[in-house]
Protein backbone atom coordinates (compact mmCIF):
# COMPACT_ATOMS: atom_id res chain seq x y z
CA UNK A 1 0.00 0.00 0.00
CA UNK A 2 1.52 3.31 -1.02
CA UNK A 3 1.00 6.64 0.90
CA UNK A 4 -0.16 10.02 -0.38
CA UNK A 5 -2.96 12.24 -0.62
CA UNK A 6 -5.31 10.91 -3.32
CA UNK A 7 -7.15 14.55 -2.95
CA UNK A 8 -4.48 16.97 -2.93
CA UNK A 9 -2.80 15.47 -5.55
CA UNK A 10 -5.72 15.49 -7.70
CA UNK A 11 -7.78 18.84 -7.23
CA UNK A 12 -10.29 17.71 -9.79
CA UNK A 13 -10.93 14.89 -7.59
CA UNK A 14 -10.93 16.95 -4.56
CA UNK A 15 -13.38 19.50 -5.75
CA UNK A 16 -15.35 16.57 -7.12
CA UNK A 17 -15.65 14.80 -3.72
CA UNK A 18 -16.22 17.94 -1.80
CA UNK A 19 -18.62 19.94 -4.24
CA UNK A 20 -19.08 23.43 -3.01
CA UNK A 21 -21.57 24.68 -6.26
CA UNK A 22 -22.98 27.57 -3.53
CA UNK A 23 -19.41 28.84 -2.47
CA UNK A 24 -21.18 29.16 1.16
CA UNK A 25 -17.90 29.29 2.98
CA UNK A 26 -16.78 31.99 0.85
CA UNK A 27 -20.39 33.74 1.30
CA UNK A 28 -19.92 33.44 5.04
CA UNK A 29 -16.24 34.98 4.77
CA UNK A 30 -18.01 37.78 2.91
CA UNK A 31 -20.90 38.56 5.08
CA UNK A 32 -18.20 38.49 8.14
CA UNK A 33 -15.56 40.78 6.13
CA UNK A 34 -18.63 43.05 5.12
CA UNK A 35 -20.32 43.02 9.10
CA UNK A 36 -16.82 44.64 10.65
CA UNK A 37 -15.66 46.90 7.89
CA UNK A 38 -13.19 44.97 6.50
CA UNK A 39 -11.15 46.67 3.77
CA UNK A 40 -10.30 44.88 -0.05
CA UNK A 41 -7.09 43.08 0.70
CA UNK A 42 -8.08 39.68 1.36
CA UNK A 43 -5.21 36.96 2.29
CA UNK A 44 -7.09 32.97 2.19
CA UNK A 45 -4.14 31.11 4.34
CA UNK A 46 -4.92 27.54 3.36
CA UNK A 47 -6.36 28.91 -0.07
CA UNK A 48 -6.78 24.95 -1.32
CA UNK A 49 -8.19 24.57 -4.75
CA UNK A 50 -8.95 28.28 -4.93
CA UNK A 51 -12.74 28.22 -5.26
CA UNK A 52 -13.11 30.36 -2.04
CA UNK A 53 -10.32 33.05 -3.09
CA UNK A 54 -11.45 32.98 -6.33
CA UNK A 55 -15.33 34.05 -5.56
CA UNK A 56 -14.07 36.82 -3.34
CA UNK A 57 -12.06 38.12 -5.66
CA UNK A 58 -14.71 38.47 -8.94
CA UNK A 59 -18.00 37.97 -7.19
CA UNK A 60 -17.69 40.19 -3.92
CA UNK A 61 -15.09 42.57 -5.60
CA UNK A 62 -11.95 41.52 -3.35
CA UNK A 63 -8.49 41.43 -4.28
CA UNK A 64 -7.24 38.31 -2.95
CA UNK A 65 -4.13 36.28 -2.23
CA UNK A 66 -3.89 32.89 -1.58
CA UNK A 67 -1.61 30.82 -0.28
CA UNK A 68 -0.85 27.12 0.23
CA UNK A 69 1.66 24.24 0.65
CA UNK A 70 0.47 22.39 -2.26
CA UNK A 71 1.65 22.78 -5.53
CA UNK A 72 -0.97 20.96 -7.26
CA UNK A 73 -3.25 22.49 -5.26
CA UNK A 74 -1.95 26.04 -6.04
CA UNK A 75 -1.49 24.84 -10.71
CA UNK A 76 -5.13 24.30 -10.16
CA UNK A 77 -6.31 27.14 -8.38
CA UNK A 78 -4.47 29.07 -11.13
CA UNK A 79 -5.83 27.43 -14.12
CA UNK A 80 -9.31 26.92 -13.03
CA UNK A 81 -10.05 29.73 -10.60
CA UNK A 82 -7.73 32.57 -11.91
CA UNK A 83 -7.90 35.75 -10.91
CA UNK A 84 -5.89 35.91 -7.10
CA UNK A 85 -2.61 36.08 -6.50
CA UNK A 86 -1.28 32.26 -5.66
CA UNK A 87 2.09 31.62 -3.88
CA UNK A 88 3.41 28.82 -1.91
CA UNK A 89 3.76 29.32 1.75
CA UNK A 90 3.58 27.80 5.12
CA UNK A 91 1.22 29.23 7.45
CA UNK A 92 4.02 29.38 9.87
CA UNK A 93 6.77 31.05 8.63
CA UNK A 94 5.53 33.18 5.25
CA UNK A 95 6.50 36.09 4.40
CA UNK A 96 4.80 38.19 1.43
CA UNK A 97 5.97 41.78 2.10
CA UNK A 98 2.99 43.06 1.80
CA UNK A 99 -0.28 44.00 4.37
CA UNK A 100 -3.88 43.14 3.73
CA UNK A 101 -7.11 44.25 5.57
CA UNK A 102 -8.07 40.88 6.46
CA UNK A 103 -6.66 37.37 6.36
CA UNK A 104 -9.34 34.48 6.45
CA UNK A 105 -8.46 30.35 6.68
CA UNK A 106 -11.63 28.31 5.79
CA UNK A 107 -12.28 24.71 6.47
CA UNK A 108 -9.45 24.14 9.43
CA UNK A 109 -6.99 25.67 7.67
CA UNK A 110 -6.21 26.94 10.86
CA UNK A 111 -5.79 23.66 12.86
CA UNK A 112 -2.99 22.82 10.66
CA UNK A 113 -0.89 24.45 13.69
CA UNK A 114 -0.63 21.30 15.72
CA UNK A 115 1.15 22.68 18.88
CA UNK A 116 1.66 25.92 20.81
CA UNK A 117 4.66 27.02 18.54
CA UNK A 118 2.75 26.27 15.79
CA UNK A 119 0.10 28.75 16.09
CA UNK A 120 2.12 31.48 17.96
CA UNK A 121 4.34 31.41 14.72
CA UNK A 122 1.35 31.37 12.60
CA UNK A 123 -0.40 34.71 14.98
CA UNK A 124 2.72 36.54 14.35
CA UNK A 125 2.51 36.13 10.67
CA UNK A 126 -0.89 36.92 10.43
CA UNK A 127 0.40 40.01 12.38
CA UNK A 128 2.67 41.10 10.27
CA UNK A 129 0.75 40.83 7.11
CA UNK A 130 -2.84 42.96 8.68
CA UNK A 131 -2.90 46.26 8.69
CA UNK A 132 -3.77 47.86 12.31
CA UNK A 133 -7.53 47.33 12.97
CA UNK A 134 -7.35 44.04 10.28
CA UNK A 135 -9.46 40.88 10.98
CA UNK A 136 -8.47 37.53 10.95
CA UNK A 137 -11.52 35.23 10.38
CA UNK A 138 -11.67 31.61 10.71
CA UNK A 139 -14.21 28.56 10.87
CA UNK A 140 -12.60 24.89 12.32
CA UNK A 141 -13.31 22.00 14.26
CA UNK A 142 -14.59 22.84 17.80
CA UNK A 143 -12.45 21.24 19.88
CA UNK A 144 -15.09 21.78 22.70
CA UNK A 145 -17.48 19.87 20.76
CA UNK A 146 -15.52 16.76 21.33
CA UNK A 147 -15.96 16.95 25.38
CA UNK A 148 -18.50 14.51 25.34
CA UNK A 149 -19.79 13.74 22.04
CA UNK A 150 -18.06 10.66 20.65
CA UNK A 151 -19.87 10.90 17.10
CA UNK A 152 -17.45 11.81 14.93
CA UNK A 153 -15.24 8.35 16.33
CA UNK A 154 -17.93 5.91 16.15
CA UNK A 155 -16.15 3.26 13.95
CA UNK A 156 -14.85 3.58 10.26
CA UNK A 157 -17.18 5.76 7.34
CA UNK A 158 -17.12 4.96 4.09
CA UNK A 159 -18.11 6.93 0.87
CA UNK A 160 -17.92 6.31 -2.64
CA UNK A 161 -18.41 8.24 -5.77
CA UNK A 162 -18.11 8.17 -9.32
CA UNK A 163 -15.04 10.33 -11.38
CA UNK A 164 -14.33 10.09 -14.38
CA UNK A 165 -15.50 6.63 -15.11
CA UNK A 166 -14.18 5.25 -11.61
CA UNK A 167 -15.68 4.05 -8.44
CA UNK A 168 -13.48 5.81 -5.71
CA UNK A 169 -14.09 4.89 -1.95
CA UNK A 170 -13.22 5.79 1.10
CA UNK A 171 -12.28 4.33 4.53
CA UNK A 172 -12.19 6.87 7.08
CA UNK A 173 -11.29 6.29 10.53
CA UNK A 174 -10.84 9.39 13.26
CA UNK A 175 -9.51 9.38 16.72
CA UNK A 176 -8.33 11.43 19.83
CA UNK A 177 -4.83 11.58 20.32
CA UNK A 178 -5.66 13.28 24.52
CA UNK A 179 -2.26 13.94 24.74
CA UNK A 180 -1.30 15.62 21.69
CA UNK A 181 -4.72 17.51 21.49
CA UNK A 182 -4.98 16.12 17.82
CA UNK A 183 -7.91 14.81 16.14
CA UNK A 184 -6.18 12.18 13.94
CA UNK A 185 -7.45 11.10 10.34
CA UNK A 186 -6.44 8.14 8.61
CA UNK A 187 -8.52 7.18 5.48
CA UNK A 188 -7.76 4.69 3.10
CA UNK A 189 -8.75 4.71 -0.93
CA UNK A 190 -9.31 2.42 -3.47
CA UNK A 191 -10.61 2.95 -7.16
CA UNK A 192 -12.37 0.48 -8.71
CA UNK A 193 -11.86 1.19 -12.62
CA UNK A 194 -11.68 -2.57 -14.05
CA UNK A 195 -7.95 -3.29 -13.42
CA UNK A 196 -6.70 -6.23 -12.01
CA UNK A 197 -4.69 -4.11 -9.10
CA UNK A 198 -7.13 -1.21 -7.74
CA UNK A 199 -5.15 1.64 -7.10
CA UNK A 200 -4.72 2.13 -3.27
CA UNK A 201 -3.52 5.04 -0.76
CA UNK A 202 -3.57 5.51 2.57
CA UNK A 203 -3.56 8.91 3.87
CA UNK A 204 -2.58 10.18 7.55
CA UNK A 205 -3.04 13.75 8.60
CA UNK A 206 -4.58 15.63 12.06
CA UNK A 207 -6.04 18.83 13.05
CA UNK A 208 -4.96 20.90 16.78
CA UNK A 209 -8.80 20.20 18.76
CA UNK A 210 -8.76 23.78 19.82
CA UNK A 211 -10.96 24.71 23.38
CA UNK A 212 -12.49 28.38 22.96
CA UNK A 213 -10.80 29.99 25.93
CA UNK A 214 -7.58 28.62 24.66
CA UNK A 215 -8.14 30.25 21.71
CA UNK A 216 -8.97 33.73 22.92
CA UNK A 217 -5.70 33.53 25.31
CA UNK A 218 -3.41 32.72 22.29
CA UNK A 219 -5.27 35.79 20.32
CA UNK A 220 -5.46 38.21 23.68
CA UNK A 221 -1.59 37.38 23.61
CA UNK A 222 -0.30 37.76 20.64
CA UNK A 223 -2.53 41.45 20.14
CA UNK A 224 -5.95 40.38 18.62
CA UNK A 225 -9.26 40.99 20.34
CA UNK A 226 -11.89 38.85 19.52
CA UNK A 227 -15.02 39.95 18.19
CA UNK A 228 -16.78 36.89 17.73
CA UNK A 229 -16.94 33.21 18.32
CA UNK A 230 -19.55 31.00 18.05
CA UNK A 231 -21.12 27.93 16.88
CA UNK A 232 -23.46 28.48 14.20
CA UNK A 233 -24.64 29.92 11.72
CA UNK A 234 -22.24 28.95 9.53
CA UNK A 235 -21.30 27.35 5.96
CA UNK A 236 -20.45 24.37 7.36
CA UNK A 237 -23.10 24.44 10.46
CA UNK A 238 -26.26 25.21 8.76
CA UNK A 239 -27.43 23.97 5.25
CA UNK A 240 -29.63 26.54 3.95
CA UNK A 241 -27.30 29.22 5.71
CA UNK A 242 -27.59 32.64 3.73
CA UNK A 243 -25.66 35.94 4.64
CA UNK A 244 -27.91 38.15 7.21
CA UNK A 245 -27.63 35.33 10.04
CA UNK A 246 -26.62 36.44 13.62
CA UNK A 247 -24.02 34.44 15.66
CA UNK A 248 -25.88 32.43 18.39
CA UNK A 249 -23.13 32.80 20.53
CA UNK A 250 -22.95 29.04 21.70
CA UNK A 251 -20.29 26.24 21.52
CA UNK A 252 -21.72 23.18 21.45
CA UNK A 253 -21.85 22.25 17.31
CA UNK A 254 -18.90 20.60 15.34
CA UNK A 255 -17.78 23.71 14.18
CA UNK A 256 -15.96 26.95 15.68
CA UNK A 257 -15.97 30.37 13.74
CA UNK A 258 -14.14 33.21 14.70
CA UNK A 259 -13.80 36.68 14.19
CA UNK A 260 -10.88 38.67 15.98
CA UNK A 261 -9.24 42.07 15.41
CA UNK A 262 -5.54 43.18 15.25
CA UNK A 263 -5.35 45.84 18.10
CA UNK A 264 -1.75 46.02 19.46
CA UNK A 265 1.13 46.38 17.11
CA UNK A 266 3.76 44.88 18.91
Amino acid sequence: MSTGNLLTDHPELYEERFPDPDRLAARWAEDTLRRHGAGPRVLDVGCGTGRDAAWLHHHAGRRVTGIDTAETMLAHARRAHPGPDYHRGDMRDFDLGVTFDAVICLDSALLYCHTNDDLTAFLDRCRAHLTPGGLLIAEMRNGAFFLGNTELLDGPRTASFDWRGTTHTSHTTLWIDHGAQLLCRRRTWTADDGTPSPDRQEQHSAWRLLFPQELRYFLTTAGFEVLDLYDRPGPRTEPAWCEGNSPSGTTSSDRLHLVARFVDGH
